[in-house]
């Protein structure tokens, strides 16, 4: 008799499953199991699954395991293409082996990620002279191009996503061709779509699900709905990543490049056929009078909107100006549309003007309640933004019966949505809030670590307040300075804005020169992955190392073992208040009776710092001290909120027991020793204050 799926993943992860016969280092974890008990009753009834699953449960395992063996269509969305490609280069292939079940793995990217042939075709033959560098990687692209199956760019090494070169042998959905195209049998975009669809387990990032969602740019309106399991990885990102799918970016630049392109395209394709300097030199006219509304406000303002212009401009000026730019782009595109059935070429320049103008069509319209728009002034140009709140409502939509409030769940369909940091409460309201799980299940698994012995959490007592800007990042250069000297580097510096990462990492640099043993990396200095290469390494001829970032380096950063002993956090990471978004929730909290502050804000930097502790302890070995160089851990009421987000390590305060601690790492003893500390427990913080 063929055993259910709940007693498929038991046996699975029992002490003697297969797991442990197919990995060498498995061991059975409660808490792994609890989860993949938990995804495994979903998929077998349907509905929608939130786990929070501390550092170490390895969720991987505990998702993917049930998915594989429920015999169901599964897609996978992850946070970034890195992840994508650790799942299906190594965590899937291995399990697909060790099952031994005949599945089709694919994993699809967006088309930014893949090699275009037309498109490399076209380099030598611009009209604009290109640095011999950059014709020199052209040819390196050339020549991998003959050996590539895939054409996916990450796997050609040194070459950078941001680099001109991506940029030139890519396309987008502008500059596609479509099936006129030469090579649309060779397509590698094409190519990879279709293996998606064909695919049992399809590998996809949260940008390309939101595409997926909307229908907009991926081409594969099929791939969700045919879906039995849908499993969002790194789920804390997914409604910071929807918000900005979902929102408007309309800028001058933009209009500008299409003005660029049409002359070149109209030149080729329609030359004689009308008035296109005409036209085209009345667009370029209307869109710098447009842009000289704004540009009386100096270079990195950000305006909000108010009413139906950014607030300080002058409505009747900004409405005068959209309008300009409106009419003069429709009789570009109606004389576009007049020559299309004779000239086919320009139909692609037509839809790509179309959707232009449809843009610029919604930002002359009021604002919708439940979106916040804002203008950014930039040196040359401007941008318009627009973005909804939350993506509750594009959830809810796209999610169907199983949102709503009476709805029973889906038994065709599971949705499983897993990190490590999903809330600070029971409840998980931080995620599930904004992306509008109603009737979710919910499931928080602690992680196996030992924190209690592994680490400690020092706030230092005597601190130089946030708010003395120079003086506090003097100070934490000094502290974090002085716990790599201790430690021979193995130090993380994790600050909440750029400004602090340049004063902090300018001082490191300073004070550990080329004459002493320690290598200081600062972020921006390097790519990423350089910067991330020679951290991981550790100790490397006699030096070791330092890092000092901000933003993407407080996640998926993922340093075990030694070369990593000491993560220090400047300052509690809360919302920029004069952020446009930031004001805009705090307002709608507001009008409904709730508090900016507790309801939004204070969540909003326990997940941050929960993001940023989680650098530390990786691995049931590791050992570190945590840092949080902010007295207001201590001093106001909020700061047990805050402590209690951060794994249970033991706190200390004073530099006596700061000291200890990072001799005790230095000679390889246990860092939360007693005798390294000044406090047996996390301890509270004080009530005083608010």
């Amino acid at each position: 008799m063929a055993m259910n799926l709940h007693d498929q993943v038991a046996a699975a992860f029992a002490q003697d499953g297969w797991l442990s016969r197919a990995e060498p280092h498995f061991r059975p974890r409660a808490g792994q199991t609890a989860m993949a008990m938990a995804v495994a009753q979903t998929i077998e009834v349907g509905g929608v699954l939130v786990v929070e699953a501390g550092t170490g449960v390895g969720k991987t395992f505990s998702y993917l395991v049930p998915s594989l063996l429920s015999g169901k269509r599964v897609v996978i969305s992850t946070a970034t293409k890195a992840l994508q490609d650790q799942l299906y280069l190594r965590d899937l292939p291995r399990l697909v082996q060790a099952l031994g079940l005949p599945l089709r793995i694919a994993r699809l990217k967006g088309r930014s990620s893949y090699l275009c042939l037309h498109r490399m075709g076209q380099v030598h033959q611009s009209k604009v002279a290109l640095d011999p560098q950059v014709l020199r990687a052209v040819a390196r692209v050339q020549d991998w191009s003959h050996g590539t199956r895939t054409g996916d760019l990450g796997e050609l090494p040194g070459l950078a996503e941001s680099s001109t070169v991506a940029a030139l042998v890519t396309s987008t959905k502008d500059n596609c061709v479509g099936s006129s195209c030469a090579h649309w049998e060779q397509c590698h975009v094409n190519t990879a779509r279709a293996q998606a669809l064909e695919a049992d387990i399809c590998v996809v990032n949260h940008h390309l699900f939101f595409a997926d969602m909307e229908v907009r740019d991926s081409g594969v309106a099929q791939l969700l709905p045919t879906a039995g399991v849908v499993v969002i990885d790194e789920a804390h990102q997914l409604n910071e990543t929807g918000i900005q799918f979902a929102g408007w970016v309309l800028g001058t630049r933009q209009l500008q490049g299409f003005i660029k392109d049409a002359l070149a395209d109209v030149t080729l394709h329609a030359r004689g056929l009308a008035d296109w300097m005409q036209l085209l030199g009345q667009l370029e006219q209307a869109i710098n009078e447009w842009r000289a509304v704004g540009a009386a406000s100096p270079p990195g303002t950000r305006l909000r909107w108010l009413g139906a212009a950014p607030e300080t401009l002058s409505e009747a000026a900004w409405r005068r100006g959209l309008h300009g730019v409106g009419q003069s782009l429709r009789a570009l595109l109606m004389a576009l549309a007049q020559v299309a059935e004779t000239a086919h070429a320009v139909i692609p320049l037509y839809e790509r003007g179309a959707r232009l103008l449809s843009q610029l069509a919604s930002f002359a319209q009021p604002v919708p309640d439940d979106a916040v728009r804002w203008l950014e002034v930039q040196r040359q140009h401007l941008r318009l933004m627009e973005s909804p709140l939350s993506i509750a409502r594009l959830m809810r939509e796209h999610m169907g019966q199983a949102q709503e409030e009476e709805a029973l769940p889906d038994p065709q369909k599971a949705w499983i949505f897993t990190s490590a940091t999903l809330g600070d409460d029971e409840d998980l309201r931080w995620f599930t809030e904004t992306c509008g799980l109603r009737n979710a299940q919910v499931l928080r698994v602690e992680s196996p670590f030992d924190y209690q012995h592994q680490a400690v959490l020092y706030v230092p007592e005597d601190f130089p307040e946030p708010a003395q800007q120079a003086a506090h990042s003097a100070a934490v250069a000094q502290l974090a300075g002085d716990g790599a000297q201790a430690l021979g580097g193995r130090t993380l510096v994790l600050t909440t804005t750029l400004k602090a990462l340049d004063a902090i990492g300018a001082q490191l640099q300073q004070r550990f020169g080329m004459f002493e043993p320690i290598d200081v990396l600062v972020q921006g200095q390097g790519p990423k992955h350089a910067l991330m290469e020679r951290f991981r390494a550790g100790v490397v001829n006699g030096r070791g190392c330092v890092l000092v970032a901000s933003s993407t380096f407080w996640e998926g950063v993922d340093i075990p073992g030694d070369a990593l002993q000491l993560v220090v956090i400047d300052k509690l990471p809360f919302p920029p208040p004069d952020d446009p978004l930031v004001e805009a929730r705090s307002r709608q909290l507001e009008v409904v009776g709730r508090s900016p502050f507790g309801d939004y804000m204070l969540p909003e930097a326990a997940m941050a710092l929960k993001q940023g502790a989680g650098r530390l302890i990786r691995r049931e070995t590791d050992r570190g001290i945590l840092v949080v160089a902010d007295t207001r851990l201590r001093t106001k009421g909020y700061g047990k909120r805050l402590v209690q987000a951060l794994p249970p390590m033991r706190r200390i305060g004073t530099v006596a027991a700061w000291q200890a601690a990072l001799q005790a790492l230095a000679t390889g003893e246990a860092v939360a020793n007693p005798a390294c500390g000044d406090a047996d427990e996390r301890g509270a913080a004080s009530q005083d204050g608010a």
